[in-house]
């Protein structure tokens, strides 16, 4: 059963910095693509940040780039989003998702994701 929990959510002042973990089960962790997703209340779940099985290439959302990093350790099982300089637009639910990255994978749709976390809220404060 391939389960994936995140961790790290919490409340934060604008400018302050947040460091998200999901650590994934029941899946050979080095053999997916996996990816950070956040919805705000009311809004659609978007893309956030994205890292390839290996780690080399990453992918951010033009919101976030400059401001968070996506990173992974294969031997841990667990991929982070380290979150800066956080603005109150940030404030959302963020999930992590994981992916086979076969032929028709797009590294920022979530229908390229097959696995998904429940989720940990990220509320920044002005």
């Amino acid at each position: 059963q391939v389960q994936l929990v995140e961790s790290g959510g919490g409340l934060v002042q604008a400018g302050g910095s947040l460091s998200l973990s999901c650590a994934a089960s029941g899946l050979t962790f080095s053999h997916y693509a996996m990816a950070w997703f956040r919805q705000g209340a009311e809004k659609e779940r978007e893309f956030v940040a994205s890292i390839s099985r290996g780690g080399t290439n990453k992918y951010y959302a033009e919101s976030v780039k400059g401001r968070f990093t996506i990173s992974r350790d294969n031997t841990k099982n667990t991929v982070y989003l380290q979150m800066n300089s956080l603005k109150p637009e940030d404030t959302a639910a963020y999930y992590c998702a994981a992916a086979i990255p076969l032929s028709g994978y797009y590294y920022n749709r979530e229908n390229s994701y097959a696995y998904w976390g429940q989720g940990t809220q990220v509320t920044v404060s002005s």
